[in-house]
């Protein structure tokens, strides 16, 4: 407090310091690889308990094979925003998978930690809004396209190889072949184009859509091209002669994205009739049905480990999809596994898990980049979204505020201490950080105090404490909602509450 108010006369800001924190740091991978040599037989994984203490057991996705609920992403974990706030239109991680790359509407590049979530650094990649990016399968270099129908390639570290006008209108979609040597384009200008990379010298233009172009994808293993298109068409092209495979009609709006399973059997579609559609292109059949959203479809993602599916609409939700949990009925459609229906406050446009499947990023039109991770054993899931006290990290980092466990908020201005509610937050309700294992909660009259939880006057000290008690106690009731640790902090208005730690030596329960 002193050195607050220090830093406030002499007029110096003062630097905001806060404990950085990980969540499911590596997602059990060391503990998962010590037990590999350690365990019984090849097939021995413990099955986690729902208890706290199991959390360290918690091992990544892959080891639960045939279980896909350790791979639901819905607990809320960081929000991160950019100091100049617009949207974001997609998210990648890097190949390293320590980071987290973002492309939005100003042109700029953001990379963020995958492991604390802070900003890291910034850069003005492209002169007009950032439409799509993706790493190549070696991960040696990163190709993305603008607004302008501009292509440019760059190296991990951001250094910018080469830039040329690709497309006359804006570019939706990119996608590299699995060598890398070849990667497709989707435009606004109802063409797909192949290019090669080394020589950035287009080869191919695939013509057949009757409108835009909005998303491509490349096969991860074949020569096969997926496109959908403003023209409700789903078509699958051959990319060494250009000719169009089949074409699916099943949807009735624009297909918004496309996303092929990692076995490369399945192909998800998001449109804006608001389903999602599954095709198996095996028998080139529709697979499944997926009807949840309330509003147009944006984004969709595989998980790399188990077959779910993850799916942003406009609304702001984000809806976790199982294709292993039977249909009830032929005519019904699956019910979504996982919802979060307030997890943006506007259109998500990109979803991306992390290689390893523990933590989900979603990147939406409010201007957000939100983190998500697994629920852990023993904690109670909340569905929705992210809380109104969410964690959030800006680019300028102006929160200067540290948790302490049992404590509350560290680092506030004393004359905000008498707001913050003390041992019961505003209109009585118990808070959880004035919960001490065996006393209870402060101010109850289970221990003796006899000062009621609610609002009201504070009884005599003489009849809480006895008189031998009282000169010795005196001022140390909390104010009208205040910590109750120090008549200091008072101030007029509601209940008092008596100290969290009890009747000191000499007074009388």
């Amino acid at each position: 407090m002193m050195s607050a108010r220090q830093g406030a006369v002499d007029g110096k800001a003062l630097k905001k310091i806060r404990p950085r924190r990980t969540v499911d740091y590596g997602g059990g991978m060391g503990r998962w690889a010590l037990m590999r040599k350690l365990r019984p037989n090849p097939t021995y994984v413990p099955q986690p308990r729902p208890a706290l203490p199991y959390i360290i057991d918690l091992l990544p996705p892959k080891a639960y094979p045939d279980n896909a609920s350790t791979s639901l992403c819905t607990k809320f974990v960081h929000t991160s925003t950019n100091k100049i706030r617009c949207p974001v239109n997609v998210v990648v991680w890097t190949p390293e998978a320590r980071r987290v790359l973002t492309g939005s509407t100003s042109g700029e590049f953001t990379l963020w930690n995958g492991l604390t979530f802070n900003f890291e650094t910034i850069l003005q990649a492209h002169d007009t809004a950032v439409r799509t990016m993706t790493f190549n399968h070696s991960g040696a270099f990163l190709a993305s396209a603008d607004q302008s129908g501009i292509i440019k390639y760059f190296q991990p570290n951001m250094n910018n190889l080469t830039a040329w006008q690709g497309h006359r209108e804006a570019i939706r979609g990119l996608s590299f072949s699995p060598d890398d040597r070849r990667f497709a384009t989707a435009s606004d200008d109802s063409t797909i184009r192949i290019w090669s990379f080394e020589e950035s010298r287009e080869e191919r233009v695939l013509t057949g859509h009757g409108w835009d172009v909005r998303c491509v994808e490349w096969h991860p293993t074949k020569g096969l091209l997926v496109s959908g298109s403003k023209d409700n068409q789903i078509k699958f092209w051959d990319p060494r002669t250009g000719t169009a495979l089949a074409t699916l009609h099943q949807h009735k709006n624009t297909i918004q994205a496309l996303a092929w399973s990692p076995n490369g059997n399945l192909v998800a579609s998001a449109s804006r009739d608001q389903t999602v559609r599954v095709f198996d292109i095996r028998a080139m059949k529709e697979f499944k049905v997926l009807k949840g959203h309330k509003k147009e479809v944006c984004s969709v993602t595989w998980h790399p480990v188990h077959p779910l599916i993850v799916t942003g609409g406009s609304e702001g939700s984000i809806l976790h999809w199982d294709l292993t949990t039977p249909t009830p009925t032929l005519t019904s459609s699956p019910t979504p596994r996982a919802s979060l229906p307030t997890a943006h406050d506007s259109n998500v446009w990109s979803l991306a898990f992390h290689p390893l499947g523990h933590i989900l990023v979603s990147a939406s039109n409010d201007h957000t980049t939100r983190f998500w991770a697994r629920e852990r054993p023993g904690e109670s899931e909340k569905a929705g979204g992210a809380p109104a006290d969410q964690d959030q990290d800006d680019q300028d980092d102006d929160d200067d505020q540290q948790m302490v466990p049992g404590m509350g908020w560290w680092g506030k201005e004393e004359d905000s201490l008498p707001a913050m509610g003390g041992a019961y937050g505003r209109g009585g309700e118990p808070q959880s950080d004035d919960y001490i294992p065996g006393f209870g909660f402060a101010g109850d009259n289970s221990t003796g105090g006899g000062v009621s939880r609610q609002g009201g006057p504070l009884p005599p000290q003489e009849d809480v404490f006895g008189r031998d008690g009282a000169d010795e106690w005196s001022g140390r009731s909390g104010g009208p909602g205040g910590s109750g640790y120090g008549g200091g902090h008072g101030g007029g208005g509601g209940g008092r509450q008596q100290s969290r730690w009890g009747p000191r030596r000499g007074g009388r329960y």
